[in-house]
């Protein structure tokens, strides 16, 4: 059954729609499972009521017209109970209805099972059988697994108004990703696909088939004489099985027959480039289910060969895509170079399948201030191409076709954006002193030159992480000595005389350079930040000479030390740091040795926080993986995204005992994760002494006014309070009630 399920799976890859798929469904579950009838009833958003939508063996015109509301009949009954019902004679069941349409009176054991997405009954998928049958435990389960399967599939055509049929003309449809840069944006979904990644072609279809047909067959001759180029020129270097296959790649684009499938899908209205992929991908699906290894592995070159034409098929289009006035840039992989595809005064929000809240591309949007959703893993990006759209870059929230109400809400909240947003800049002249007079130091977290404008703009003080990798993730190479000097010194001559804190090189976990890559089954837990640059000192030798260089007259260079999880990664290090300062004084440098602090954001620092403040010049905690450490959540995962929470009480806890150790040996220590930028966050970290807060630029402004009406003996009676709870979310309401009774409701994020 699991090939069955397999072989199920890669049909549905290749179905174009809805419909295509459901027949596969019914058609394959009643062949496998040796059964009279399979159907799918699917819920009809308008009505509520679940619609028989495809059935093998029921008569065919019920389709669409038989509808059950739930717990209604026994399709009723399963969605009610959102499990399986298996039963050998379905006509004695109280439950049991008649439908004489459908020819069912035939049939007596059934066994239905819920389609749930996201705890939603979507539908139910059922199986029935003339004789009297119970279904055994195997197909029980079989059909289940099927149904989960469908799940996805149904959630997708929701939300591409694929269901419209049923009722209502778009259905609104929310998917969940990780919150990458906050804000929200209201716009229309423009697709951007990778160069020639078949499974990322959007639908899209041609207004002329013939000559979109002539248009492929001249991107077809192409890429035909390319191959035949390559391996002309590649010959001598080639072995015979090398050889034979660029020969098969040319046997393949001359059979007429590949060519007359895609022109029977252009002639359907069919764009090239969707049509070509459509086909290629069911090629790639054969091979992929035949049981002979070597077929199987022909796949990758069919894949390849689909990837060659579908780039032939990309560059002979002469039409350059357009963007509207408010666009939000949706693909599977975002790139930084593809949002200058785009003008910024167009671009309203981003979306990526994949990535994360650390991927370069977040970084800029942030630095940008465009709300972005990272790792939307389940939004069908490929068929929403022209939808309305609401990014939600507070909460990691994608909703398609929003309702009128949904708009009405998000529309609210960017007008209240706009008018805090002109408030705020009033107060960047302003020193950040709470209502009892207690001064705060704002810092600001950067990586792009674009920071640096926003900062400043915004009356930062210093830079409390600056960080480097970003220039090493822009280029196809490690920078050179000289390079990595003149990019430090634009950010430490920018914001001179204030303080620039450096972190060293951070990559490993899901920042990777593809010149350097690091693969591991838990990167996390693996080779990253300060573990890689102790094994490659010269890397690391080399970043510290060019950060005490690029200070050279301005003496405002402070060095931060990533990914310490005890005194032996921090004396080794400090080592290498006064081994480079010594080789600079030695070549005539007058260069003082800039303060060194540690980021504590493992578990093991913590414990050792006050060993390390007696070492150290500063500390600076990260509570972005700290708080995934502590709490054993990745928060690049969206499915548990949910659970990381920086308000959980260890976490706070945590917090508390950084704080006491540091100032326990006279040693400043400062915030540079996420809760620095949230109010309340902002508000329990002064409570605990925390010397300095570094943030996002565009948290800066909110923060300074959180603060300005705070006063700090309140602010001590709250925390107080807060550490006796157990509950994390009940903290974080407490806070948020705190932040309303201060006046400052405006300046919690939607929903706070």
């Amino acid at each position: 059954m699991l090939q069955s399920l397999r072989n199920i799976v890669q049909e549905l890859n290749a179905a174009r729609d809805l419909n295509a798929m459901l027949e596969i469904i019914v058609r394959r579950v009643k062949a496998e499972m040796r059964t009279s009838v399979c159907s799918i009833y699917l819920r009809d958003g308008a009505s509520g009521s679940y619609v028989l939508m495809a059935t093998d063996g029921l008569y065919p015109e019920s389709v669409g017209k038989v509808s059950l509301a739930a717990g209604e009949g026994l399709v009723g009954l399963v969605v009610e109970r959102e499990e399986p019902l298996n039963l050998d004679q379905a006509h004695t069941h109280p439950a049991f209805q008649y439908f004489p349409s459908t020819g069912e009176e035939r049939y007596s054991a059934f066994l239905g099972a819920p389609i749930i997405h996201h705890r939603e009954v979507l539908g139910v998928i059922v199986v029935q059988q003339a004789e009297s049958r119970r279904f055994d435990e195997g197909e029980e389960a079989f059909l289940v697994t099927v149904s989960a399967q469908l799940a996805g599939v149904i959630a997708h055509a929701e939300a591409t108004g694929t269901l419209a049929s049923m009722g209502s003309q778009h259905r609104e449809a929310s998917f969940h990703g990780i919150a990458a840069a906050p804000g929200v944006a209201i716009g229309r979904a423009q697709i951007i696909a990778a160069p020639a990644n078949l499974a990322a072609v959007p639908f899209s279809p041609c207004e002329d088939p013939e000559a979109e047909i002539a248009f492929f067959k001249k991107a077809l001759a192409s890429a035909r004489r390319e191959i035949r180029a390559v391996g002309e020129r590649l010959k001598a270097n080639l072995n015979r099985e090398e050889q034979a296959l660029f020969d098969a790649y040319v046997s393949m684009l001359d059979d007429a027959s590949l060519a007359a499938e895609v022109c029977e899908r252009i002639r359907q209205m069919v764009s090239a480039p969707r049509a070509w992929s459509e086909v290629m991908l069911e090629h790639v699906h054969r091979f992929e289910a035949m049981s002979d290894g070597y077929f199987r592995d022909r796949a990758a070159d069919v894949r390849d060969l689909g990837a060659r034409v579908l780039q032939h098929l990309r560059q002979q289009k002469k039409t350059r895509q357009s963007f509207g006035e408010n666009s939000i840039l949706v693909g599977e992989e975002l790139t930084a170079a593809m949002l200058a595809e785009i003008p910024r005064e167009n671009l309203k929000g981003l979306v990526s399948i994949k990535g994360s809240s650390n991927s370069h591309v977040a970084i800029v949007a942030r630095a940008m201030g465009i709300p972005t959703v990272m790792g939307a893993d389940a939004l069908p990006f490929e068929r929403i191409d022209g939808a309305e759209l609401v990014v939600d870059g507070y909460r990691g929230e994608i909703h398609v076709h929003p309702s009128q109400q949904l708009r009405r809400r998000y529309e609210a909240i960017v007008r209240e954006e706009q008018a805090l947003a002109a408030s705020l800049d009033l107060l960047a002249d302003q020193p950040c002193i709470t209502t009892d007079g207690k001064r705060v130091r704002l810092w600001v977290n950067t990586g792009l030159m674009a920071d640096v404008v926003r900062s400043l703009e915004r009356g930062a003080e210093g830079v409390g992480l600056y960080r480097t990798e970003v220039p090493f993730l822009m280029r196809e190479r490690f920078p050179s000595e000289e390079e990595q000097r003149a990019i430090y010194r634009e950010q430490l001559e920018a914001f001179s005389p204030n303080p620039v804190t450096m972190r060293t090189l951070d990559i490993g976990g899901d920042k990777a350079l593809s010149y350097f890559p690091i693969e591991e089954e838990n990167p996390f837990l693996g080779w990253r930040g300060i573990r890689v640059t102790l094994d490659h000192p010269e890397i690391f030798l080399g970043q510290v000479r060019a950060m005490m260089k690029a200070s050279l007259g301005l003496n405002n260079l402070r060095i931060l030390l990533p990914m310490i999880s005890g005194i032996n990664e921090f004396e080794a290090a400090r080592k290498l740091v006064l081994r480079a300062h010594d080789e600079l004084r030695e070549e005539g440098y007058d260069i003082a040795l800039p303060p060194l602090g540690v980021m504590i954001e493992v578990p093991s620092a913590v414990y050792q926080a006050r060993a390390l403040a007696l070492r150290a010049d500063f500390l600076s905690v990260g509570t972005n993986d700290l708080t995934q450490y502590l709490l054993a959540v990745d928060r690049n995962n969206s499915r548990v995204a949910g659970l990381y929470n920086a308000f959980h009480p260890a976490v706070l806890a945590a917090l508390k005992a950084i704080v006491d150790a540091a100032h326990a040996e006279g040693t400043e220590v400062g915030i540079c994760g996420e809760l620095a930028g949230d109010p309340g966050g902002a508000l329990l970290l002064v409570a605990m002494g925390y010397d300095v807060l570094s943030m996002n630029a565009t948290n800066l402004p909110r923060i300074k006014a959180t603060l300005r009406a705070a006063n700090c003996s309140e602010l001590t009676d709250l925390l107080d309070g807060v550490l006796q709870m157990e509950c994390g979310e009940s903290i974080y309401h407490k806070v948020q009630l705190v932040l309303q009774q201060l006046g400052l409701h405006t300046l919690l994020q939607p929903g706070g």
